[in-house]
């Protein structure tokens, strides 16, 4: 009985590794979300394995469910030129092998001192059945012994929203506010125009409304921007 789940372990293992791998090395942004999720199902059929299933399904649900679907939305709605990002390939090549190498002594120095208990070939797959859950044990444990931590960690990813908030969030000069306050108390009439149109009249006869055209520049050259400033609203002209 414990042949099957080795075979499968092994199996789900260089699914994952193989993933893993095109993530990095394909050229479609596309694809390479792609993989991440097969990598996704891959590392929780391991979970599965090892008798981990409430880490199993949070990361198809949280990770496949949201945030790799998140990435494939993003990726295929951004306009990314692909000529131009590889242009500057070479260019950061060496500082990007120089922080792979980094990386890479780093986890030569953790795996140098990683220790196995004598009893692990013994051990089973999967853990033996006790009158508390897999889930329920891992609720106390995070809730009290690493309640400090999980609260850190919290901590970090809202420093980290907020922070991404204020990088994107600009106010550019050209922005055009709304006045919510001059909008609520102007006259109906002086923006509204009731036209009486004709059965078959086209915009030939009847004519274009547009608002009054402005010459490109700041705020300081935009009369509409310059109104709002000055608590001036300028309506749509008629042409």
């Amino acid at each position: 009985m414990a042949i099957f789940p080795t075979i499968c372990f092994y199996v789900f293992s260089v699914l994952l590794l193989a993933s893993a791998a095109m993530v990095v090395s394909a050229r479609n942004p596309v694809h390479s979300v792609l993989f991440l999720i097969v990598a996704f199902f891959n590392a929780a059929a391991l979970f599965l394995i090892a008798g981990a299933e409430f880490l199993a399904l949070i990361l198809v649900i949280v990770y496949v469910g949201a945030v790799a679907v998140l990435f494939l939305f993003v990726v295929m709605m951004l306009d990314v030129d692909f000529t131009q990002l590889r242009s500057g390939f070479q260019r950061y090549l060496p500082v990007g092998t120089a922080i792979g190498v980094l990386l890479l002594a780093e986890l030569v120095f953790v795996m140098a001192g990683w220790q196995f208990h004598p009893s692990v070939p013994q051990l089973r797959f999967a853990p033996a059945t006790t009158a508390v859950t897999n889930t329920v044990a891992l609720g106390r444990l995070i809730y009290t012994d690493y309640i400090l931590l999980f609260q850190a960690a919290g901590l970090v990813l809202l420093v980290a929203m907020i922070g991404a908030i204020v990088l994107t969030l600009r106010d550019r000069r050209r922005s055009r506010h709304q006045l919510i306050r001059m909008q609520t108390a102007r006259d109906p009439k002086e923006t509204l125009e009731l036209v009486e149109v004709g059965l078959g009249v086209g915009v030939k006869v009847l004519g274009i409304y547009r608002p009054e055209a402005t010459e490109p520049g700041g705020i300081d050259d935009d009369p509409l921007a310059a109104g709002q400033e000055a608590g001036v609203h300028h309506a749509p002209e008629a042409h």
